[in-house]
C-alpha cells in the first residue's frame, strides 16, 4: 500500500484523512499490530474523541508516540450562522501552507423530520464555471485533502451535539445523510473524495449507508466511469438542460462531454454498482430552461430510465443575470415530467436567509489559479 505523502514526512499525520487500510499501515509503521487501527477508529468515530490522552485502552507508550507523530485536526470555524428554518451554516478556515493566504469553505446542515443532511465542500472554490452558481463565480484555489473533507463531518457532529458527545447509535444521529454538494466539483478532486467516502461508509468510521452518501458531479465522464469501479455511493448529476446547445451555456464542461456521453456514463454506473437510480439536478431559471418544450426534451432523454429529476428553484446571488422561475411554472414543469413517465420532485429551498441554499455557497477564495473554465479545460478537472 502506498502511504499519503504526509505519512512519510516530518509533520504530524492528521488521522481523519486515513482510510482503515491507511491507518493500519500507519500503526504498523509504528511497530504496532493492525488492531490498534481499529481501536483508534472507534475512538475517533464512535466516541468522537480526538484527544489521545482520553483513549484509555491504548498503551500509554503508544499514546505518547501518537502525540509526536499524529493529530486530529479539523477546519477552524470562523463564522456560524443559523437560519430561521433551522438550517445552519459554518464558514471554515483551511490553511494552504505557511506563506499562503488562509482560504475559507462553507458547510451547511439541513434538519428535516427523520433525517439531517450535511452538505460538505470538496474544493476551495470551483473551476467548473457554471453560470448560475455563486460558488463558481469565486474561481478556484485548491483541492481539499481527505482529512479536511472528513474533518467537516467530524466537526459538524461536535457542533450539533454541543456538550453531549455524538452517539454511535444510528437512532440518535443528527447527521444521517452526507452530500458532496458544497463548494467544488467532487470528481475534480477524485482521490481525496474517494478516500473520504470510504471513511464515511466504513462501519468503523461514520458507518453511513452507501445510499445516504451522495457524490454530485457536473459531468466529468472519465471520473464517473472510474467511480463506478471503485466505490458504491449514490450519484447525483447536475444536468440543468435537456439539449447540448443550452447545456454548453449553463454547464461549460458539456463542451467536452456531451449529454449523450454523460448519460452513457450514468447508466454504466448504475449497472456496475447495482444502484437504484441516478438523481438529475435541474435548476429552474426563468425563461431559460423552464418551458414545457424543455420538459418534453427531458422526457425524451430520461423516460424509461432509472432516473429521478430534482427541480431546484434558482437561488439568486449578487450580480447574477438569472431569475428564479415562478412557482406555477416550476409546478407545471414537474407535473409534465411526472405525467409523462419521469419521476420529478421540487427541492424545498432552505437557508436562503443566510445564503446557505443550493448554489449560494461562496466561502473566501484567495489566490485563484483558475477563474473561468470557459476557454480552457484546466488540468484540475482531470485529476484522478
Amino acid at each position: 500500500m502506498t502511504l499519503p505523502d504526509d505519512m512519510v514526512s516530518n509533520e504530524r499525520v492528521n488521522l481523519l484523512g486515513l482510510t482503515r487500510g491507511d491507518l493500519e499501515a500507519f500503526v504498523e509503521g509504528m511497530g504496532e499490530k493492525p488492531f490498534r487501527a481499529r481501536q483508534l477508529m472507534k475512538w475517533l468515530y464512535k466516541r468522537a474523541v480526538g484527544d489521545f490522552d482520553q483513549m484509555t485502552d491504548l498503551a500509554k507508550s503508544f499514546r505518547e508516540r501518537l502525540k509526536l507523530m499524529a493529530e486530529v485536526r479539523v477546519p477552524e470555524v470562523t463564522l456560524r450562522q443559523h437560519s430561521t428554518d433551522g438550517t445552519r451554516k459554518w464558514l471554515l478556515r483551511v490553511d494552504r501552507g505557511v506563506n499562503s493566504t488562509p482560504q475559507a469553505i462553507e458547510m451547511v446542515y439541513i434538519p428535516e423530520p427523520g433525517r439531517g443532511t450535511l452538505c460538505i465542500s470538496s474544493q476551495v472554490g470551483c473551476a467548473m464555471d457554471c453560470s448560475f452558481c455563486s460558488t463558481a463565480q469565486q474561481g478556484f484555489n485548491s483541492n481539499l485533502t481527505a482529512a479536511e473533507i472528513v474533518g467537516q463531518v467530524w466537526l459538524a457532529n461536535q457542533e450539533l451535539h454541543g456538550d453531549k458527545p455524538p452517539s454511535a447509535d444510528t437512532a440518535e444521529r443528527l447527521i444521517t445523510n452526507i452530500v458532496f454538494m458544497g463548494m467544488g466539483e467532487p470528481l475534480a478532486n477524485y482521490r481525496q473524495v474517494i478516500s473520504a467516502t470510504e471513511i464515511l461508509m466504513d462501519d468503523l468510521g461514520f458507518d453511513i449507508s452507501r445510499r445516504r452518501v451522495t457524490v454530485s458531479t457536473s459531468g466529468l465522464v472519465p471520473q464517473m466511469m472510474k467511480l463506478a469501479e471503485e466505490t458504491n455511493c449514490a450519484l447525483a448529476v447536475s444536468l440543468h438542460a435537456p439539449t447540448d446547445e443550452l447545456r454548453d451555456q449553463l454547464v461549460p464542461i458539456n463542451r467536452k462531454h456531451k449529454i449523450a456521453e454523460l448519460l452513457d456514463a450514468c447508466w454504466y454506473y448504475l449497472e456496475r454498482q447495482n444502484a437504484r437510480s441516478i438523481t438529475f439536478e435541474y435548476v429552474m431559471l426563468d425563461g431559460v430552461n423552464d418551458q414545457i418544450e424543455h420538459a418534453r426534451q427531458l422526457v425524451s432523454l430520461l423516460r424509461g430510465k432509472p432516473a429521478k429529476v430534482n427541480l431546484i428553484p434558482f437561488n439568486p446571488f449578487p450580480d447574477t443575470r438569472y431569475q428564479r422561475s415562478p412557482a406555477a411554472v416550476i409546478s407545471r414543469f414537474r407535473d409534465y415530467l411526472n405525467t409523462n413517465g419521469v419521476i420529478a420532485t421540487t427541492r424545498r429551498t432552505r437557508g436562503d436567509d443566510i445564503d446557505a441554499a443550493c448554489g449560494q455557497l461562496v466561502g473566501r477564495v484567495h489566490n485563484r489559479t483558475t477563474v473561468r473554465l470557459g476557454s480552457k479545460l484546466v488540468s484540475v478537472v482531470a485529476e484522478v
